[in-house]
């Protein structure tokens, strides 16, 4: 037997046993290791795969159902209102001034205090006035009797021009003397009606019927006439006007609404639209669209029996344009929109369909809306997951109790899917969509 050469016995330890020194092979070791591991992985991938169909029991193909709350649509009357941001405007608010000049001996009314017309409101000093007026009468007295004697001369003159006794021009010369004594009695007699008016200005009384401002002047005080500075504000409140600017758009409807009845009912809330402050109804509306806003100004009046309104406030008009009889009604939670195409969501038994409509009018949570009828369910919630043909579960919670409505606003019932929305007449809506 041939003996192996000394190169063969150098390179068989390094393939079948450790190397030198008794070291270990690491290159084999972890050779093995990742084989172990690739089976390992595609061991357990069958796993997943063999029996991910058998734990759903055939149901993960299918879509899980959405949980949604419903409410049912139903018909009612709801009015089409217009609504606009308003200001209270006075029907009449007056600067008193002094026509007098003089001091100030009393001040009669108070702060706030409601006024009538003709109620003293300031007494100036009247001594130089009275004075004045006496001065004036006494002249008048003086020419009246000057005229007086003239007429008698004038009744001589003529009876000894008739006998030719006296020159007919005596007689024409002394019959222009009586004219011009008549003209200055008559200057006198507006000279002594001038000082009585200016006697009356030193009692100064309120003009109109209102509320009083904050005092100006006080005893003591002069004032004059022609000054810059009023010395009493009275603001009529009763009745009181709103005037507010409605969008040229609208215009038409409303002048519509106008000539085929004699006024439109107005209602005044709050700035938070929440609480109604006054009805009224439409006076008028402007004779021309301001351009540089593209609106029309209307003005409304209210009796303001309980002050509410005050002059200057800010307030939210809502003008009744027409109300809608027998109309669906849904809540405004089941209304979508598709860019400026609105949609609901339909129960077909245990499914949706989308179902497109047109929006009407809608207030707070409810809207009136046509392309669906009374009765029809629609979804009000979970929209994130619905989509047209999704298979659904309907968990609506208990109603609150049964609520009355009170005309004021929508019945909140529907969000709840009792009822749906607001019903009955009288119902608040909002604008035109």
């Amino acid at each position: 037997m041939n003996e192996p050469t000394h190169g063969e016995h150098e390179a068989e330890p390094s393939r079948n046993g450790p190397g030198p020194g008794g070291e270990p092979r690491p290159r084999r070791k972890r050779h093995w290791v990742l084989i172990g591991a690739a089976i390992a992985f595609a061991v357990i991938l069958v796993l997943i795969v063999v029996r991910k169909p058998k734990s759903g029991n055939g149901e993960a193909q299918a879509p899980q159902a959405v949980t949604i709350r419903t409410a049912t649509a139903h018909a009612g009357d709801m009015g089409v209102y217009v609504e606009a941001l308003g200001n209270v405007t006075p029907v009449a608010t007056v600067n008193v001034y002094s026509q007098v000049n003089g001091t100030v001996e009393a001040v009669h009314y108070t702060e706030g205090q409601m006024v009538r017309r003709g109620d003293p409101l300031v007494d100036i000093d009247p001594r130089a006035y009275a004075a004045q007026l006496q001065q004036a009468e006494g002249t008048l007295q003086h020419d009246r009797a000057v005229l007086a004697q003239a007429e008698m001369d004038l009744a001589r003159y003529q009876e000894a021009s008739d006998q030719q006794a006296i020159a007919r021009q005596t007689y024409e010369d002394q019959r222009l003397i009586v004219e011009q004594d008549r003209g200055t009695v008559k200057n006198d007699e507006g000279q002594v009606q001038y000082a009585k008016v200016q006697l009356d200005y030193c009692h100064i009384t309120s003009p109109i019927a209102g509320r009083i401002g904050l005092r100006l002047v006080d005893p003591g005080n002069v004032v004059f006439s022609g000054s810059a500075t009023s010395i009493a504000v009275i603001t009529q409140l009763q009745p009181i006007t709103v005037v507010f600017n409605v969008a040229e758009d609208n215009l038409a409807q409303v002048h519509d609404e106008i000539t085929r009845r004699a006024s439109l009912p107005v209602d005044i809330f709050d700035r938070s639209q929440q609480t109604r402050i006054a009805t009224g109804k439409l006076l008028t509306l402007d004779n021309q669209v301001d351009t540089s806003t593209g609106t029309v100004r209307f003005r409304g009046q209210f009796d303001n029996a309980e002050l509410t309104l005050y002059p200057n406030q800010f307030v939210n008009a809502r003008l009744l344009v027409k109300t809608l009889k027998n109309v669906v009604l849904v809540p405004t939670a089941a209304l979508q929109h598709n860019g400026t195409q609105a949609f609901v969501y339909v129960l077909a038994g245990d499914t949706v369909k989308m179902r497109n409509l047109t929006e009407l009018a809608t207030e707070n949570d409810v809207a009136a809306v046509s392309g669906i009828d009374a009765g029809t369910v629609v979804a009000i919630s979970s929209f994130d997951k619905l989509q047209d043909g999704a298979r659904i579960t309907v968990h609506n919670t208990a109603a609150p109790g049964p609520k009355t409505s009170t005309g004021n606003g929508p019945d909140n019932g529907a969000a709840s899917g009792a009822s749906g929305g607001a019903q009955g007449a009288g119902m608040k809506a909002g604008q035109t969509s």
